[in-house]
């Protein structure tokens, strides 16, 4: 989440530059030290490598022809939308923004039309737009204040499917558009504060997703074809929850995630005509997604296991995994195929290398690499394998973290460290690659990424154990991650800081406010500092999310006396060790006046406070120099008041 600044930060971001070390070709030490040396690179060769993603899930991501994929990459410094040749070469720029990122969202089925999104800045008002094969764009969703997204194809092509919230702010509709004329039409009006899901391929059904707590939901499912009310899908006692993946090809069926028979999500089949539930995918682990291809041939599901994705592409002729070749070490994500199933596209990532985009011929599994992420700079050699270790936190708990340790750390020579939270609520540290963490680990820090309890991922008790109990046991959890780090040889252990962006960012600020002991210093990444004002402003769009959230964290009409117990602004008085807090002036989750408020009252303490401002920013960073800037900061603040 994001805060704001005063007037002296923008001058600061200007002055900020890069910390860039000596390569070992121009160092001046002997030889054999050089050789051993771990070379560093500058905040801007991490990111300059260019990241990329594939067009939507449930859209079509290979031109009608087959000669592209749609893809997203931020190539020119922001993202833009791009046809990448299957044959290889250069992507062809089809959007031109300087400003606001687009997203990749579709080619039309029969023509080079495409659709992407594009927001103002980061206010995360996503609109709906086409691209003309003469390069004209239209905004489908013209409403000041409309949130769009595309929702999916009609089989025929010649319907697509948008979720929008122009009618009521709160709620979002399903309105179909004529993919020739674009005159639309709304087929589902939703009163009934529910969150569109699912719809079958052949426009008939659509599944409705109905919060009722953070541990508690129902799915139901509405004929568009028939007036009528939506029927409940799940019928169920206690805390339940649910997730619609998707239809079955031949829309007689819903795939479907759910807890109900224990701690992770499983995978079930609910036919429509019957009602009758068969088990899909049962696993040790959260079932992240289970989707097919076009004629059902192929079944792509997920895992979440431990952190790391493992993912299987299922023949259903032969029930076999289809194995693919030519493919380096990292997880396979975002599979999308041709209309006729001959080939797939889809990206590989790991820890060391973003995500680069393959394809696949599916006659002979033979892949074949389209992009290099990664900046040919970077000799990936020398960047940092996470392992998974787990930690004892407050009564026993043990706490999953994924922790990079720097080449050369040792009980000889300790490493200074931090621990990074995660976003959320309820978010995840995952293994993978990060430009911002690469670039810390590259320059001498290790990074426990602390999963602390109210993580998602490692069942649902888990996930609950913070329920109303934010900044309390959780915090804890994280103070402990500390201490974990000071017991290990190789940690300086008068050198370790707390770092974190959203939630992540409240932690920071909330550890240095209530375990002011406990870190050297704290890197505040658009965290919320006043959970009274955050939760009163959350924006209308969130719908019945946002009861699901008061469920989670406290309604704000009732429990403000515990939001401002645990808010650090109103104890800003107890942080008494260097902060630095960046923030993006669009932010629309957590508002620009939250981090100007904590700033002004620890600059009141004496204590040394350093703060960056992006005007054009919202709830995350989209532009690469931005990125850059914040990143330089990061590393410059820490060399000056954690490292020693």
């Amino acid at each position: 989440m994001k805060s704001a600044s005063l007037v002296s930060a923008f001058a600061l971001v200007a002055s900020l530059s890069a910390v860039a070390l000596p390569h070992p070709a121009f160092a001046t030490e002997p030889a054999a030290a050089a050789e051993t040396r771990t070379p560093t690179y500058t905040a801007a060769q991490f990111f300059d490598t260019t990241s990329y993603s594939l067009a939507f899930g449930g859209a079509r991501a290979f031109s009608p022809d087959g000669r592209f994929v749609l893809i997203s990459s931020d190539k020119t410094g922001v993202f833009n939308t791009y046809a990448q040749p299957v044959a290889g070469g250069e992507p062809v720029q089809l959007t031109t923004s300087t400003t606001s990122a687009t997203r990749a969202v579709s080619y039309f089925p029969h023509d080079g039309r495409i659709l992407f999104t594009q927001d103002g800045g980061g206010d995360e008002l996503d609109h709906l737009f086409v691209r003309a094969e003469d390069g004209k764009v239209t905004d489908l969703t013209p409403g000041e204040k409309e949130k769009a997204d595309f929702f999916g194809w009609s089989r025929d092509g010649k319907t697509f499917y948008v979720t929008s919230n122009a009618r009521d702010a709160s709620a979002f509709d399903v309105v179909a558009y004529d993919a020739a004329t674009y005159e639309k039409r709304v087929v589902f009006e939703n009163t009934g504060g529910f969150m569109p899901a699912a719809l079958s391929p052949d426009g008939r059904w659509l599944v409705l997703d109905k919060s009722l707590t953070s541990a508690n939901n129902d799915l139901y499912l509405a004929d568009l074809s028939a007036v009528g009310t939506p029927k409940l899908l799940t019928p169920h006692q206690g805390n339940v929850a649910y997730t619609a993946f998707d239809f079955t090809p031949d829309s007689a069926a819903v795939l479907i995630g759910t807890d109900e028979n224990g701690e992770f999500q499983q995978a079930i089949r609910h036919d429509l005509a019957t009602g009758a539930n068969t088990p899909l995918i049962q696993a040790d682990w959260d079932v992240s997604y289970v989707t097919y291809s076009p004629s059902g041939r192929y079944r792509v599901s997920a895992l979440n296991a431990d952190a790391k994705t493992e993912l299987t592409l299922l023949d259903t002729r032969t029930n076999r995994p289809v194995a693919l070749t030519g493919l380096p070490d990292g997880d396979i994500g975002a599979v999308r195929f041709t209309d006729d199933e001959s080939r797939l596209a889809f990206t590989v990532a790991s820890d060391t290398s973003p995500s680069d985009i393959f394809v696949a011929d599916l006659s002979t599994g033979r892949a074949t690499r389209l992009t290099h992420a990664l900046n040919p700079a970077i000799d990936e050699a020398n960047l940092v394998e996470a392992t998974i270790v787990r930690y004892p936190g407050e009564g026993g708990v043990m706490i999953p973290a994924v922790l990079y340790k720097p080449k050369g750390a040792s009980a000889a020579n300790p490493a200074p460290a931090i621990v990074l939270v995660h976003g959320g609520p309820g978010g995840q540290t995952r293994r993978g690659y990060s430009a911002m963490v690469q670039h810390l680990v590259n320059h001498g820090y290790a990074v426990l990424g602390a999963n602390n309890r109210g993580s998602s991922g490692y069942g649902k008790t888990f996930f609950h154990l913070d329920d109303k109990q934010h900044g309390e046991a959780d915090l804890r959890d994280i103070v402990a991650g500390g201490q974990w780090l000071r017991d290990q040889d190789w940690v300086a252990d008068d050198q370790v800081a707390v770092m974190g962006g959203s939630y992540g960012g409240y932690i920071t600020a909330a550890a240095l406010a209530f375990h002011p002991d406990a870190f050297e210093a704290g890197v505040d990444i658009f965290g919320v500092t006043n959970w009274v004002r955050t939760l009163q402003s959350i924006p209308a769009w969130w719908g019945a999310q946002r009861q699901a959230l008061f469920d989670e964290m406290g309604d704000p009409a009732t429990d403000a006396e515990r939001h401002r117990r645990i808010s650090p602004l109103f104890h800003a008085e107890g942080i008494r060790k260097p902060l630095l807090v960046v923030q993006g002036e669009n932010d629309p989750r957590v508002l620009k006046v939250e981090s100007d408020e904590l700033v002004a009252a620890v600059r009141a303490n004496n204590v040394p406070v350093e703060y960056v401002v992006f005007p054009n920013e919202g709830h995350g960073f989209t532009r690469r120099d931005n990125r850059i800037t914040a990143q330089e900061a990061y590393l410059k603040f820490l060399d000056q008041y954690v490292r020693k």
